[in-house]
């Protein structure tokens, strides 16, 4: 039987797909042009997988954005069966914008494994590295979790940096960051990206803080676990939602007051999380287009082993059964 850890070539793929198809409208203003290549692209690769593969969930159909189906069926048919979390384009505003920290990520795991808030609102989400791991919780302060990460990692607070995203509702976070004399790198998309750099050794990123989307925050829980951190994930509470959401996400099966792990994100010890870089950013590099093709930076790690690769793919794109058509 094919185990989970041959796939992790062919998961790369899929995601350098994603990057390669998002990266042709990098700037071009126009981000469903940026989804929908990078979902024909990469959609293209998963259905030459090996694999009885099921996206059970795509990050942009809320928002009409092109999206995978839900519980759309993928792969050949033959191989493993697995299931995907995806997100062929995190940060497709920024893409189309041509700015820093757009990724294509996924994750994979066996039938059962991952579990996706819904796509309904916000969630708080802290994500950092091993030395943490059963010293911080939801229930601390911010400047309590804080403290808490900068004494497990032996860091003066004037030498940690918090990575968080550039939104109006993270404002009064800020401000108690900034009081706090820590440094702080703020990004305009991308919180699976800042989530897994604080997982990196010598990234020079901590802790990443603040409220994002429900789909984002499995792909994100995968990698963590995969490289050993922790990441923290509770429903967002803010006076701008509408009277009825506590109750949709309660009647979803969600426990609002709850924190939920990387392990209860990510189930089990066998798993895949697969990024390229779409535009530079914090963990990758972005796409670079040649004269023959296109180089693109890619990260995959997976459990049990808990390997990190770290590579650099050179595309030429006349002939290839994806990219032959770019010109």
């Amino acid at each position: 039987m094919t185990s989970l850890r041959s796939l992790s070539p062919s998961m790369t793929r899929i995601t350098i797909a994603g990057a390669v198809g998002a990266a042709l409208h990098i700037g071009k203003g126009d981000p469903d042009k940026v989804d929908q290549t990078a979902l024909d692209f990469s959609r293209a690769v998963l259905n030459q997988t090996e694999i009885i593969g099921e996206i059970i969930c795509c990050e942009g159909a809320k928002d009409q954005a092109p999206a995978f189906n839900f519980r759309e069926k993928v792969g050949t048919g033959t191989g493993p069966k697995v299931e995907f979390v995806i997100d062929q384009v995190d940060g497709t505003t920024a893409a189309s914008k041509g700015k820093k920290d757009s990724i294509s990520a996924l994750a994979c795991a066996p039938e059962g494994c991952l579990k996706v808030l819904p796509d309904d609102g916000y969630y708080f989400k802290v994500a950092t590295d091993f030395h943490s791991k059963g010293k911080i919780s939801l229930d601390m302060s911010i400047e309590e979790i804080v403290q808490t990460v900068a004494a497990q990692k032996g860091l003066l607070l004037s030498n940690f940096t918090v990575i968080m995203l550039e939104r109006e509702r993270h404002q009064e976070m800020l401000a108690r960051l900034r009081k706090m004399g820590v440094r702080i790198i703020l990004i305009t998309d991308g919180d699976i990206a800042g989530s897994i750099v604080t997982c990196i050794p010598d990234s020079g990123v901590d802790l990443l803080l603040g409220a994002g989307a429900g789909a984002e925050a499995t792909i994100a829980a995968t990698a963590v676990k995969c490289l050993g951190g922790t990441m923290l994930v509770r429903v967002w509470k803010d006076k701008k939602d509408d009277a009825n959401r506590l109750g949709r996400l309660k009647a979803a099966g969600v426990d609002c007051e709850k924190t939920y792990t990387e392990d209860e994100l990510a189930k089990g010890d066998e798993m895949i999380f697969a990024a390229s870089g779409v535009t530079k950013g914090e963990l990758l590099n972005g796409v670079r287009f040649t004269k023959e093709g296109a180089v693109v930076t890619s990260i995959c790690t997976r459990l049990p082993s808990g390997t990190l690769e770290k590579s650099e793919t050179i595309l030429k794109f006349k002939g290839h059964p994806i990219y032959s058509h770019i010109t």
